[in-house]
């Protein structure tokens, strides 16, 4: 079973958090959403509070199959505050395994130097923060093992991206039969 960390802090985007750790788990991967802050209760952007697993002070994160960030404002901005988190980002890269971020989450990546002459989207505004990336503005972008969003509105898109990327096309295709995903 693939292990994915998806990683929330306060003022998370709601909808790529949660449409990304759906997906996943019904792909069959298990999900642990862990926090990056001192309580396991994050309160996302539109005051939606969710329950983490895990807070990170309890992980190791060596398991790991994928690393995940949402984004959202102030999310973002504390995930990449994290160095616990950034650690493992870089560990996550240095093995060979991949990194997915959508929104304002790719400014993490980007402040380590992880999409330096990688292809990169993310949320206007935020592409300063895209170190040495050729920022394409797709909805999705996937270059090696780093998959990156623009925005709440291609959640859907970036989590099957993910999947895809687990798992295959044919879960892929499979997903979206079941979840009723126009062609």
């Amino acid at each position: 079973m693939k292990k994915v960390y998806v990683f929330f802090a306060d003022g998370f985007e709601e909808i790529e958090a949660l449409t990304s750790v759906d997906v996943l788990k019904r792909a069959g991967a298990d999900v642990v959403m862990v926090s990056v802050t001192p309580n396991e209760i994050v309160t996302g952007a539109h005051e939606v509070p969710v329950l983490c697993d895990k807070n990170i002070d309890s992980c190791d994160l060596m398991d790991a199959d994928l690393l995940l960030l949402p984004g959202g404002m102030p999310g973002a901005q504390t995930l990449s505050e994290c160095e616990f988190l950034g650690k493992a980002l870089q560990r996550q890269v240095e093995k060979g395994k991949p990194v997915a971020a959508i929104c304002a989450a790719p400014m993490v990546l980007g402040k380590l130097g992880i999409m330096n002459g990688k292809k990169s989207t993310c949320y206007p505004g935020f592409e300063d923060f895209l170190k040495g990336a050729e920022y394409t503005g797709a909805s999705v972008q996937r270059d090696g093992l780093i998959i990156t969003g623009k925005g709440p509105g291609v959640s859907l898109d970036f989590a099957l991206a993910v999947v895809d990327m687990l798992f295959g096309a044919d879960k892929v295709a499979e997903l979206k039969a079941a979840m009723m995903v126009p062609a």
